[in-house]
């Protein structure tokens, strides 16, 4: 039986500007900006400190047991890992995690990083020097022991997993992190040398510089086991620290990491809902999800852990000899139930989890107000054009032309009748004229007509434009930067 989740009311507190407003600890205040909103802070959230690496250096933690914990049954375990400057009780209010952990049952550890509050992060031997030097604005990163095993913050999560083994009934097969933007790079971290102790690992915000993801000659540097990943990733995020490489490209070869350490070659299913953009890929060894956040820079999401939770942990088992499992959900992850794509410039277009050659090339059409300027011209609108035989396909109906293909007629399954002709921007609709955005146009054989007027006149679809990149699906949704590079290449 599920718990209840509950959102308890808050004082708003926009005055205090604080990046981690400390006076939020244990009272009812909630501050909230640029999407990054707190919650009250839990009444169950108990603090702990102690030397558990064993190295003299007292670390602190919070440990979250839901009120239905029931210590004669195995309970999953998540870490949540905070990012640069914030505590692991800032980590825990500006997430959902408590809320889900009371409906779903399971505990969470919030840690603390001790040194600066910033996570003692793996760099490349090169670039020890630098990244541990104090820049123009005094910011610099924790130094990386050479051995993993020297690494403070790292033992301190695997004395945590002791920990919490031996005060609770933790199911060994269902440990999970998830971290947000140094606790990102921290979950990657323990990922590449740990995920074997874990079913699944999540990381908000923050990219991996290539160098940490890939040797040289483009092999992976994961030392572990495959396990079942996630990404989100910020639209509107930055690149790396200390690294100039463009953002975009880091976004990819972020998610190519993953694609290759979970052997994820079958098209992923994709979902736009809102701002979240979410490509789920299969993989043979594990599942990898990619997710963007519309219109969102550097931060994480209240509902990223449901989103998590939801649709890739709670499925996820790490199984005695070593593999992912993924069980059955009742409510798991479902792409779009209706889907279509197209990129400017390509000859392929996405179509309900598929990709499918079109008759020709996905062009932009200007419609142009020229009379009475004197030779001049004024664009009143640009538009997406697909070939008309792709749209009946999408429609589910049946493409009939004549002269040449000049003129087309749809029968949709409905029973509606459509037709329309080149250079004309009428489409006759069961006997009933009705005007397109812009006029049928002739390329090379085929007609193109507007294709978001067509999904969202024809087929009451939503529609969304970024970067010459057109998705149309069931409901509303925003396309990201990200998410329209990732289709691109789809098509590409």
């Amino acid at each position: 039986m599920q718990g209840i989740m509950k959102i308890m009311p808050g004082e708003p507190n926009d005055q205090n500007r604080d990046y981690l407003p400390e006076a939020i600890k244990g009272s009812r205040m909630v501050v909230n900006e640029n999407g990054n909103n707190s919650q009250v802070y839990p009444e169950r959230l108990e603090e702990f400190h102690g030397d558990l690496v064993g190295d003299g250096i007292e670390d602190t933690w919070y440990e979250y047991v839901p009120e239905s914990y029931d210590p004669g049954r195995k309970t999953p375990l998540v870490f949540s890992m905070h990012g640069g400057l914030m505590t692991g009780w800032g980590q825990c209010i500006y997430t959902c995690w408590t809320q889900v952990a009371d409906r779903e049952g399971f505990i969470l550890v919030f840690p603390s990083a001790g040194t600066r509050r910033f996570w003692q992060l793996e760099c490349e031997p090169e670039r020890k020097k630098e990244l541990t030097t104090p820049n123009e604005s005094g910011f610099f990163m924790n130094a990386f022991p050479d051995d993993i095993r020297e690494n403070h913050d790292a033992n301190l999560v695997l004395a945590l997993i002791r920990r919490m083994k031996e005060r609770y009934a933790i199911d060994e097969g269902r440990m999970y992190m998830q971290g947000m933007s140094m606790g990102n790079g921290m979950t990657a971290m323990m990922a590449k040398y740990y995920a074997h102790l874990f079913a699944g690992m999540a990381g908000s915000a923050g990219t991996s510089r290539k160098t940490q993801f890939f040797h040289p000659d483009g092999s992976v540097t994961h030392q572990s086991l495959p396990v079942a990943a996630w990404q989100t990733r910020m639209e509107l995020d930055g690149p790396p620290p200390f690294s100039d490489e463009d953002y975009e490209e880091a976004v990819v070869h972020n998610r190519r990491y993953w694609l290759t350490v979970n052997e994820c070659t079958e098209l992923p299913r994709i979902r736009v809902e809102g701002e979240k953009n979410l490509a789920y890929y299969h993989g043979k060894k594990a599942d990898y999800v990619f997710c963007d956040v519309k219109n969102r820079d550097h931060g994480q999401t209240l509902d990223d852990a449901e989103w998590v939770w939801d649709n890739l942990f709670s499925a996820a088992r790490r199984m005695p000899d070593g593999s992912i499992r993924m069980e059955p959900q009742k409510d798991g992850f479902q792409p779009n139930a209706f889907s279509a794509a197209l990129a400017e410039g390509q000859a392929a277009a996405w179509l309900n989890g598929e990709v499918i050659a079109l008759a020709g090339r996905v062009f932009t059409w200007k419609k142009l107000k020229y009379h009475g300027l004197n030779g001049g011209e004024i664009v009143r609108g640009t538009y997406l054009m697909a070939p008309v035989s792709f749209l009946a396909r999408a429609a589910g109906g049946t493409l009939k032309t004549e002269t040449d293909g000049a003129v087309a007629e749809i029968a949709l399954p409905d029973g509606r009748k459509l037709q329309t002709a080149r250079g004309s921007i009428g489409m006759v609709i069961d006997n009933r004229m009705r005007a397109m955005d812009c006029e049928a146009v002739m390329r090379d054989g085929e007609l193109y007509l507007p294709a978001a007027w067509f999904f969202r006149m024809i087929l009451g679809r939503q529609v969304s434009e970024c970067r010459g990149v057109l998705y149309a699906a069931e409901c509303y949704g925003e396309l990201s930067m990200h998410m329209a590079r990732l289709l691109r290449d789809l098509l590409s």
